[in-house]
């Protein structure tokens, strides 16, 4: 796809999607459909960095593409609330504040928290649920009833005179959901029947076959991991995942311990659900971390973030024996109730090997059944297509793997492969006339939140891997461009060298005599004479220690 070009001018009556992240990582989630002039864009997450993007805080999706045509935004609609589909609102809404945000309360209750973390005020929430239909410019949504990992999830059918497009957002189809709320397949069944033009269904989970398992089947796995422990239990989970939690919180009260959170977003998340309706907290079961101490170890479960390894949450913390409250040892046992996120691999076995040679017993998804996934499996999405019969598919929300593994699904159901659009971040399909065609591309880069800065920080990112893979070097020295002589240096510093110091005698004196040759050349200007001292030591080092690090050549002029 990369020799793909700027996209024609988009021709009225025909509605082009444009998906701005998710499409090859599992993350960033966000896409824009264009008709007419207005736009509407369907979620806007956030990706979290690999070890890859050192001192990154978040990555955004290509909002950039949207700089010049804020005013042209009709809404935004979040399909459900984790970060990977709403963290990225605070950003869009400095951008402009009066986006029009429409959502299931408890995705916008969690957005709210969000803006306001991020000060800003006065933005316009819109509660939709299943079975509501909303217009906006152009646009006519329609929103069904879909399980996920976090309640209140919704899939959007979208209306406009091109044709309807239903986007499934992230999804399974439980047949046994703790929260009673089953996906609306006879919602998906009448939409299809009436034809569905565009289907944006997620791909997480395609390249796995049959069905996911129901949440309700976790219950044996977690009540044996309670009756196991001994010691000290601490559950760790998403911040998010509300159904875990009540499991957690009934175990708790059913073996009779108290239970307390532990982690900023965990705190804020489940007050929340809470308040809502959407987690029930028995009565007596909740603690306050401060009071943990007056609880002998077997009497608590403790309900921790972290469960991605992410380096400053709060079981990671634990793991590192850094936590101010909290430490495990032999006898403890720690549960990883969570899938793993694509790329985080490295950091939970990081986790998990700190937290074993502490002595605790810790259990997770690879050695024992207590988690399932919250997206619909290979037979899931089979069944979908089945049902639904579109006209064209375009996978979403996956690596790349996931969109191909997700389109093969589509054509063993008879969907013709000329009608199945395999795309990636940035690539612009266009539906018109009942064919959806890929028509060109646009930059959908990443955009780096790195503390305050937002956007053009790759160069910073790029050297800080330098400065840790390849070593720093600086050179200083002082010449006299009068006299065509070096007065003093070259000095030469170096960090990140396994090498001997009196490795670089070798070249200082290569140094000495190129700023010689250089000066008795004529050349009196310091950023040249910085370059030949950068291309002397540059060329050495590459040639006798293999190695490209960052060189800051510094000439002092007299």
């Amino acid at each position: 796809m990369s020799e793909l070009r700027t996209p024609p001018k988009l021709k009225p009556g025909t509605l082009r999607v444009i998906p701005l992240g998710g499409l090859g990582d599992v993350g960033r989630n966000s896409t824009a459909f264009e008709i007419d002039g207005e736009i509407a864009l369907v979620d806007c997450g956030v990706l979290f960095p690999e070890e890859t993007h050192p001192g990154v805080d978040l990555i955004l999706p290509a909002l950039d593409h949207l700089s010049d045509r804020l005013d042209d935004i009709v809404a935004l609609v979040l399909t459900h609330g984790h970060e990977d589909h709403i963290g990225a609102v605070p950003y869009l809404l400095k951008m402009r504040p009066d986006v029009p945000i429409y959502g299931s309360k408890l995705t916008l209750a969690l957005v709210a928290g969000k803006l306001r973390e991020h000060r800003l005020r006065d933005f316009k929430l819109f509660d939709v649920a299943e079975g509501d239909v909303v217009r906006a410019g152009g646009y006519e949504f329609e929103f069904f009833a879909v399980n996920h990992s976090i309640p209140d999830a919704l899939a959007v059918a979208i209306r406009t005179k091109a044709g309807v497009a239903l986007h499934t957002g992230d999804f399974k189809m439980d047949q046994l959901p703790l929260d009673g709320r089953l996906t609306d397949l006879r919602g998906f069944a009448r939409l299809g029947a009436k034809g569905v033009d565009l289907f944006l269904v997620d791909s997480t989970n395609a390249e796995t076959p049959g069905f996911t398992t129901h949440e309700v089947d976790l219950e044996p796995a977690l009540d044996r991991v309670f009756q196991a422990a001994n010691g000290k239990l601490i559950v760790a989970c998403f911040a998010s995942h509300v159904h875990r939690v009540q499991q957690v919180l009934d175990q708790a009260v059913k073996h009779g311990r108290k239970a307390v959170y532990v982690g900023r977003s965990m705190v804020r998340n489940m007050s929340t659900a809470r308040d809502l309706g959407y987690l029930r907290v028995p009565a007596g079961v909740m603690i306050e971390l401060k009071d943990l101490g007056k609880y002998a170890d077997d009497e608590v479960v403790i309900i921790s973030t972290g469960s991605q390894g992410e380096p400053l949450a709060a079981l990671s913390r634990i793991a590192n024996q850094e936590h101010q409250h909290i430490e495990v040892g032999p006898g403890d046992t720690v549960l990883l109730a969570s899938s793993l996120i694509p790329g985080n691999e490295n950091s939970v076995g990081r986790v998990i090997n700190g937290l074993t040679r502490l002595g605790a017993n810790v259990v997770h998804k690879g050695n024992a059944l207590v988690h399932v996934s919250g997206h619909a499996s290979a037979g899931e999405l089979l069944y979908c297509y089945n049902l639904i019969q579109p006209k064209n598919v375009m996978p979403v929300h996956g690596e790349v793997r996931h969109l191909v593994a997700n389109g093969k699904l589509a054509a063993r159901t008879g969907i013709p492969e000329e009608n199945i659009v395999i795309a990636e971040d940035g690539v612009v399909v266009d539906l018109a006339k009942g064919r959806a065609r890929i028509v060109g591309r646009v930059d959908a880069s990443y955009i780096f939140v790195d503390g305050t800065t937002v956007g053009d920080v790759s160069e910073a990112v790029n050297d800080r891997l330098i400065l840790g893979e390849e070593g720093f070097i600086s050179i200083v020295t002082v010449v006299s461009t009068h006299n065509r002589e070096v007065v003093s240096g070259p000095e030469i510093s170096a960090r990140g060298f396994a090498e001997d110091p009196s490795v670089f005698d070798e070249v200082h004196r290569q140094i000495y005599e190129a700023l010689e040759q250089a000066l008795r050349d004529g050349v009196d200007d310091t950023r040249r004479l910085q370059q030949v001292v950068r291309r002397t030591i540059g060329a050495w080092v590459s040639r006798k220690l293999r190695r490209r690090p960052m060189i800051v050549p510094v000439v002092i002029t007299t």
